[in-house]
């Protein structure tokens, strides 16, 4: 039997976390958010309440479902105050030691009958569930980025997810008005799977000097349609991000067609992760962003 989910914690306030809580609000569930400082959860917060602010500006909602929804979230500093959760969504940095770390510390503090899901984009489900208490009640629910306006989450089930986990999450992400994609448990699932190799290639374009950034944006968003181009969301997604779903596809499916290009690695090295620090393969500290090749 499917259980009823009724409250929601999101492990992580950052651009994913946020975005998993402010729909999970709106769409009448309890929310505990959680991050590693009360700051974080803060700007989370005030995050939240600046993007429900432009829906009710574009009349997507009302100002009283603004009103309610951010009613509905109150912040968990501590993994304790997510014991009464029905459901946990961990929304933390894509490590994989990391994840396995929130689990340790997660499970005991949980109620039996909780689920437990990962936002991971790219990491094995079966393996991150082996490192928690409950593998037959742990499931991969993969947003897409930004979480209040894309339309698809993938749902991943790992080999031990048993039916009654796998139907409730089906329902809970109907409720939420979002398309379900169903994914086997293989690196990086089917978005990322296509997408990242894209914008990988998009980058060895550069590395190699077939085109510049803003030759190469140009021209798969005139060329093939794309809303932006491929270095641009690159900058979006954040580049450590667009690193490590490579190197999980290059070290999981071992095909040399998935080596993370060399220019990727060293725009991680060098700090420049895109739109959240300010520089990637733009630089947005002026008044436009400037391509930086």
């Amino acid at each position: 039997m499917s259980a009823t989910i009724k409250t929601v914690g999101v492990i992580g306030a950052g651009q994913m976390g946020n975005g998993i809580a402010h729909v999970c609000a709106l769409a009448g569930f309890d929310v505990k958010l959680n991050d590693i400082s009360a700051d974080r959860i803060k700007a989370g917060m005030a995050t939240i309440n600046g993007n429900m602010a432009r829906q009710v500006s574009k009349k997507t909602i009302t100002e009283d479902e603004r009103k309610a929804a951010l009613g509905r979230i109150g912040a968990a500093e501590k993994f304790e105050d997510l014991g009464a959760c029905d459901l946990v969504i961990e929304s933390a940095i894509e490590k994989e030691e990391a994840k396995r770390k929130i689990f340790a510390d997660l499970c005991p503090v949980l109620k039996p009958e909780a689920i437990v899901a990962s936002n991971t984009s790219s990491i094995s489900i079966t393996r991150l569930a082996s490192s928690t208490d409950r593998p037959e009640r742990f499931i991969g629910i993969h947003f897409m980025n930004p979480v209040p306006l894309m339309e698809l989450v993938e749902l991943i089930r790992g080999i031990a997810t048993d039916d009654a986990t796998f139907e409730t999450s089906k329902t809970f992400v109907s409720k939420l008005h979002k398309t379900i994609a169903v994914s086997e448990d293989f690196p990086a699932f089917i978005v990322n799977r296509i997408l990242l190799p894209m914008i990988n290639e998009a980058i060895y374009t550069l590395y190699e000097g077939v085109g510049n950034v803003e030759a190469i944006d140009t021209a798969m968003r005139l060329g093939a349609h794309h809303p932006m181009g491929p270095l641009e969301l690159a900058d979006f997604i954040g580049l450590d991000t667009c690193l490590s779903v490579m190197q999980v596809l290059h070290e999981g499916l071992a095909d040399s067609k998935y080596r993370p290009c060399p220019l990727l690695v060293k725009y991680v090295e060098a700090g420049w992760l895109g739109r959240k620090t300010q520089r990637g393969f733009y630089d947005y500290r002026g008044d436009k962003p400037v391509p930086t090749r």
